[in-house]
């Protein structure tokens, strides 16, 4: 397998954990795309976010995401909205193969509540409504991240993640 394989979901659905993990134990590159903007513009997420607003971040987030070459054996960690703007999800599905990490909103706002990271834009911890607006934007972004090749329902570890990566590998080599 040299393929990419780039996970997606909503914030705290385990995407940066998970692809870590799994990048380890292939002997992939990790990469975080959120890192990579950060590193780029010299600025936190939170700060490109009140700086130079959602827009400008969306279009940095696509630009570093277009630069991660095809079959560069590297597991990416996108932050939630990249499937949702422009024409990301296709580049994703073009350039590797796609992990959509399904965890209900419920669960997103317990793992939220309990990480106590202040560096979500559109999340904020202390936020009343957490639930809906965590609700509202998974609902919005559910059609973009059920095009994903794969989708994991609830909770997932490596172990399983390699399971179903190998049993669609060999389901693929057995129609080509």
């Amino acid at each position: 397998m040299t393929t990419n394989i780039f996970f997606i979901g909503m914030p705290s659905s385990g995407k940066s954990t998970l692809a870590k993990q799994l990048a380890k134990h292939l002997g992939y590159e990790f990469i975080d795309l959120d890192a990579r903007i950060e590193i780029s513009e010299g600025l936190k997420v939170s700060e490109i976010f009140a700086m130079k607003g959602e827009e400008y971040f969306r279009k940095a987030e696509s630009n570093q995401l277009k630069k991660i070459q095809k079959d560069n054996r590297s597991i990416i960690a996108t932050g939630g909205g990249v499937p949702c703007f422009y024409d990301n999800m296709d580049y994703i599905k073009n350039n590797g193969i796609s992990v959509f990490l399904d965890v209900e909103p419920e669960k997103l706002v317990e793992r939220i509540k309990a990480s106590q990271k202040k560096d979500r834009p559109l999340l904020n911890t202390e936020d009343e409504n957490l639930f809906e607006k965590i609700s509202e934007l998974y609902n919005k972004r559910l059609s973009d991240y059920k095009r994903a090749d794969i989708v994991i329902e609830g909770d997932t570890n490596v172990e399983t993640i390699l399971w179903i990566l190998d049993a669609e590998f060999s389901k693929n080599r057995k129609a080509s």
